[in-house]
């Protein structure tokens, strides 16, 4: 496993290590209830710049760097980390994200998501990325599927968000 991580691009779709200038945005982008929808609850809300602080302080900690910025054009627009899984675990990762409102709809999730994606598989000892959505998030469905993620599950009534019960949606990809 390497321990440095390279930024790595793809056109004007760029993931690179966070910078505190990001963190202004960062706040502004994940206070919205239209992206705290899609994340788990452990996500702060409302998500205050203490918040972004906090978040850069533990991510300077990592080593390997797994939670990356996204940057398009020049412009910080969100997050995506592998979380590398313990004990029996420890071949997969759990891939997470999310661009700011500003940005959907541009092509930026799936570029960022394919970049990690391989990256990850480059570079962490791992077999198998996956993660689960939340049934009404339609769009992170398409994006996993684009990056040729597999649905490979339908965990029913198995996830408790804003006092409402939801399916999950696991994806996974598998390394060639």
């Amino acid at each position: 496993m390497r321990n440095k991580f390279t930024t790595i691009e793809n056109g004007e779709v760029k993931l690179r290590e966070f910078i505190d200038l990001d963190l202004a945005k960062l706040s502004e982008y994940a206070n919205n209830e239209k992206v705290s929808i899609n994340l788990r609850d452990a996500f702060p809300k409302p998500y205050t710049p203490r918040d972004a602080e906090n978040f850069k302080k533990m991510i300077d900690l990592q080593n390997p760097k797994t939670f990356f910025a996204i940057e398009y054009k020049g412009e910080y627009v969100g997050n995506i980390s592998l979380s590398v899984g313990d004990d029996v675990y420890r071949k997969s990762a759990e891939i997470g994200y999310f661009i700011g409102e500003p940005f959907w709809n541009k092509g930026i999730a799936t570029k960022a998501v394919s970049l990690i994606t391989n990256w990850g598989f480059e570079n962490l000892d791992i077999v198998r990325i996956h993660t689960g959505i939340f049934e009404f998030n339609k769009s992170s469905q398409r994006v996993l599927e684009k990056c040729g993620y597999i649905k490979e599950a339908v965990f029913k009534k198995s996830v408790c968000k804003n006092n409402e019960i939801y399916d999950e949606i696991r994806y996974a990809k598998i390394k060639e």
